[in-house]
């Protein structure tokens, strides 16, 4: 007992936790199975590498504050948006994020633009990088309030260290010009170092109107495009065309 609770005590220290919370385990499977010294070291290590791994894309899952429908093996391709399967497949096999690509998701409203761009967040950070979904308003809430708040800060110190962000409804309002220099600020810091995904239902033509300022509109369409893929998501709106009702569906006679 007493060379158990060592192990157990020097496991804690070496943050081994499945050697410290599972030791007997080890030691029973061991005495049946009787592996050689290396497999069973192996074992050990195999398992705690796993439940690191486990616990990293947690964490990443949690930070990267995804809205509620983000996973793309429920897409539906049946309501056809211009994403077809190839594409869908290359999109999420994360190559062009590697090589520091943008994706400008550009369409009209519930054609897919924001779950697309949360499904390829979720799929980031459940391959170990750091990734996030944010809102346009709340990007700019994190820019306005970094050098006050604590919180926004360290939130704006994770976008630096980003792999990934995916920024929905850019442009959607018009914008302060202050604001538009902090958000074009940000883009710059993350240029070349990070992928952007931003959804958009403007061209990026009509970005100039919404910042009010054409010198800016056009430094950050520069950085964005440099190296950008622009996806053109059109058709019907799919929350209009699935939309929930109150009411109960007519029988095909035409009865409630």
């Amino acid at each position: 007992m007493v060379e158990m609770e060592r192990v157990k005590q020097c496991a804690l220290t070496l943050k081994i936790n499945v050697l410290q919370s599972g030791a007997e385990k080890y030691i029973h499977t061991a005495q049946i199975d009787k592996p050689s010294y290396i497999e069973f070291l192996n074992s050990i290590l195999d398992d705690e590498i796993l439940v690191r791994q486990q616990k990293k894309m947690t964490s990443l899952l949690k930070r990267a504050h995804l809205p509620s429908d983000h996973n793309l093996d429920k897409y539906d391709f049946s309501h056809f948006n211009g994403i077809s399967k190839p594409e869908m497949k290359q999109l999420r096999e994360l190559v062009w994020m590697d090589n520091c690509y943008n994706l400008v998701l550009m369409g009209p409203p519930g054609v897919g633009k924001t779950y697309l761009a949360a499904g390829l967040v979720h799929d980031a950070a459940k391959m170990g990088y750091k990734s996030y979904f944010k809102t346009m308003e709340e990007v700019v809430e994190i820019l306005k309030l970094k050098d006050i708040s604590g919180k926004a800060l360290n939130a704006y110190k994770r976008l630096l260290k980003a792999d990934l962000i995916a920024i929905d409804d850019i442009m959607l309002f018009p914008m302060k010009k202050s604001d538009a220099v902090g958000f074009f600020n940000l883009v710059n810091a993350l240029h070349g170092m990070c992928s952007i995904i931003i959804t958009t239902n403007k061209s990026p033509k009509e970005w100039a109107e919404t910042l009010d300022d054409e010198v800016v509109a056009t430094a950050l369409l520069d950085r964005l495009l440099f190296k950008c893929e622009v996806v053109k998501l059109e058709g019907n709106s799919y929350r209009m065309d699935n939309r929930k009702t109150i009411f109960n569906k007519p029988s095909p006679n035409g009865e409630a």
